[in-house]
């Protein structure tokens, strides 16, 4: 953990925020202005929600004053991170914090995807919940509409609710002309230049699934026909067979 300074240290306690943005690890936040953290509308219900509530928020604030001991001051800093995240999950939501965001998805400083048919197409930090402590901060991407964990350990250890669950939506309808057109490149499997059947991956399924079945059914202690699964297997095969023209149903019937 980065080591914490006196509160003679004029050039740490004059500028908390910047330092914690500069710091490693944090570079998907950004800075939320002075005047909204000492809104006190804004700051609603996070008394219950972080330890050492008002001692975080004047090391947030830059007014700190309190002469403890470095536990107890570590202790402050850590109430001080989480409660800049919760703060920060509310501050990218409005017309300010929606600005910052936008900058910083322009410049694709949150990574951009993965994925090949994607063409390098910039990411947004979500949370897959608002709660805390309950899911790491996710990367969305906009034109495949997927989710990835970040590459960095650092960022994976960021908690989601920090972002929350909707303001990578919010920032779409309120800019829709970010919204990418959408990837309808899939990649296709090829042997030698050619297409690899549908049906084969399909019947290699099937008899993975049997094979698990049969395992299944085993340890419960039911006793099976082999040969007998085998045939209800092809039958049931053979009944969803279209020509065409129509479907055998199991009765023997032709639908159309």
């Amino acid at each position: 953990m980065e080591e914490f300074p006196s509160e003679t240290d004029s050039d740490y306690t004059s500028y908390w925020r910047d330092w914690f943005i500069s710091s490693r690890g944090n570079e998907y936040f950004c800075e939320i202005d002075e005047e909204y953290l000492t809104d006190r509308f804004n700051l609603t219900g996070l008394q219950t929600e972080v330890h050492y509530y008002q001692h975080a928020l004047d090391l947030i604030t830059d007014v700190f004053d309190l002469d403890c001991e470095d536990d107890m001051r570590e202790t402050i800093e850590k109430s001080a991170r989480h409660l800049y995240g919760l703060v920060h999950a509310r501050y990218i939501v409005t017309t300010r914090g929606l600005t910052k965001m936008v900058d910083k998805f322009k410049k694709s400083d949150f990574g951009k995807c993965p994925r090949v048919h994607c063409d390098s197409q910039p990411l947004l930090p979500m949370g897959l919940s608002d709660v805390p402590y309950q899911k790491s901060v996710k990367l969305y991407c906009a034109r495949c509409e997927d989710i990835y964990n970040p590459k960095s350990s650092r960022h994976a250890q960021i908690d989601g609710a920090y972002f929350g669950a909707s303001f990578h939506n919010i920032l779409f309808q309120v800019y829709p002309a970010l919204i990418p057109q959408k990837s309808r490149r899939r990649y296709e499997p090829r042997i030698f230049g050619f297409r690899v059947h549908a049906g084969a991956a399909l019947a290699r399924w099937q008899a993975e699934e049997r094979v698990e079945m049969r395992k299944r059914l085993k340890e419960g202690g039911v006793a099976i026909d082999t040969n007998k699964l085998f045939i209800e297997d092809a039958e049931a095969n053979d009944s969803e067979v279209n020509d065409g023209v129509g479907r055998v149903t199991a009765g023997g019937d032709t639908t159309k």
